[in-house]
């Protein structure tokens, strides 16, 4: 079922459109080292098979699984020993160390090999920057359930001159199409295993249903689907979406991610993104993570969407973030500044002596416990660190913010007029 032309192909459509760039290099009988990120079954081998073919260059297949750098060598003297450049498709490139990586770079720069590289994981983590150079990055998406649906029917259309009664109804048709979550391999497969049991059979959605399972969700705990989903419940958290973010937490909980790391990133998100505008955010958080520890899988994880609704609609600031930013950044440039000798401590007599703790001012005997003396060093700007926003909690710790300028601007000026 492999399709042996770029006409052939289903999906990938800014490959395969004829006015693509794809199309062009390939009706001009060449080929171009790249690499094809993607999920499986998308088609990477086939677009490498074909390019092989339209530039009539040697196909040579290695999985950086079980090659190294005795098989590529094997490769480059074979291509040496015809004359001729090969295209080597490499599987899995990311599994390939550094050293295994930079051996590739002269063979591509001499044109002894053009490479195709095949991953699913993000290039820009797992691949050197020497060898990215030399390739053009292509992104494959997941095939579209119009395109498993096309697909699904041309190995049906093929079926049935080896199978003559072979055949699946519409329904189950359209269930294995959304099944597959555009992995044409698995379809592919799952035909070929009902065939296997039942090639004179006409299959019915509950029949296929019970033979074939849906494929598991795309997910890697240290993949990419892993970090753009937590990165989509913690912006539909922050964008106030609550629907948007009690589906992305069940995603992840239907993929097997842990509750307890999804419980970290929410206590996270309690503090970057809702911060003091509700306080009880964090401890809404801390007590869904405390939830899961008591009662563990399934019933933990309702702590878990109770507290990711809670933080959608909570009110939201960054600004304790932002002030912990600024703050850390100050205190990296001033890290030598001395602590004032009238804050410093002063345990015994001797640092007594020395002034230490001299002319402190103990807030508790001052009216309304509020004192104006300074708290950093002379040459420290600290004002403005934190700016809360006019939202939720935060908005009455401005008005406390603002009524405590005034406090100590009305000391300054006794301070003054008493002089």
């Amino acid at each position: 079922m492999r399709p042996k032309c770029l006409a052939e192909v289903v999906g990938q459509t800014e490959l395969t459109a004829a006015d693509s760039w794809f199309a062009a290099l390939l009706n001009e009988g060449r080929a171009a080292s790249c690499i094809f990120w993607g999920p499986p079954g998308v088609g990477k081998t086939t677009l490498a098979n074909i390019m092989a073919q339209a530039a009539d260059m040697p196909f040579a297949r290695l999985s950086a699984v079980s090659a190294g750098k005795a098989e590529v060598q094997r490769v480059v003297a074979q291509a040496k020993g015809e004359g001729r450049s090969y295209l080597l498709f490499l599987d899995e490139i990311h599994r390939f160390n550094k050293a295994q990586q930079d051996v590739l770079l002269p063979y591509i720069e001499d044109g002894t090999l053009v490479l195709v590289g095949a991953t699913t994981e993000n290039p820009s983590f797992s691949l050197n920057n020497a060898l990215l150079s030399r390739c053009r990055v292509i992104v494959l998406e997941p095939l579209d359930s119009a395109a498993m649906w096309q697909i699904i029917e041309r190995a049906l259309l093929a079926l049935n001159v080896e199978a003559a009664n072979f055949s699946i109804d519409k329904a189950a048709h359209g269930w294995l199409a959304e099944a597959a979550a555009g992995d044409a391999r698995y379809a592919l497969n799952a035909l070929e295993a009902l065939v296997a049991a039942g090639p004179e059979q006409c299959w019915s959605l509950q029949q296929v249903q019970a033979h074939w399972s849906r494929k598991s969700a795309q997910y890697d705990r240290n993949g990419d689907f892993h970090y753009d989903i937590i990165s989509a419940l913690h912006k539909c958290v922050r964008d106030s979406d609550a629907d948007a973010a009690v589906y992305w937490l069940a995603r992840m909980l239907e993929a097997g991610e842990q509750p307890l790391y999804i419980s970290r990133r929410l206590i996270r998100m309690a503090t970057e993104d809702i911060g003091l505008a509700d306080p009880q955010a964090l401890t809404v958080c801390l007590n869904a993570q405390r939830m899961y520890e008591i009662l563990g899988s399934p019933e933990g994880e309702q702590g878990l969407f109770e507290a990711v609704i809670y933080l959608a609609l909570a009110a939201k600031s960054n600004a304790a973030y932002m002030a912990e930013k600024s703050a850390r950044k100050l205190a990296k440039n001033s890290s030598h500044a001395a602590v004032p000798m009238h804050l410093r401590n002063a345990p015994t007599k001797l640092m007594k002596e020395l002034g230490h703790g001299a002319d402190y001012q103990y807030a508790h005997n001052a009216d309304d416990a509020v004192i104006d003396q300074r708290h950093v060093p002379d040459a420290v700007q600290v004002t403005g660190l934190y700016a809360p926003t006019d939202r939720g909690f935060e908005r009455k710790l401005g008005e406390r913010l603002r009524w405590l300028a005034k406090r100590k601007r009305d000391i300054e000026q006794k301070k003054e007029l008493g002089a």
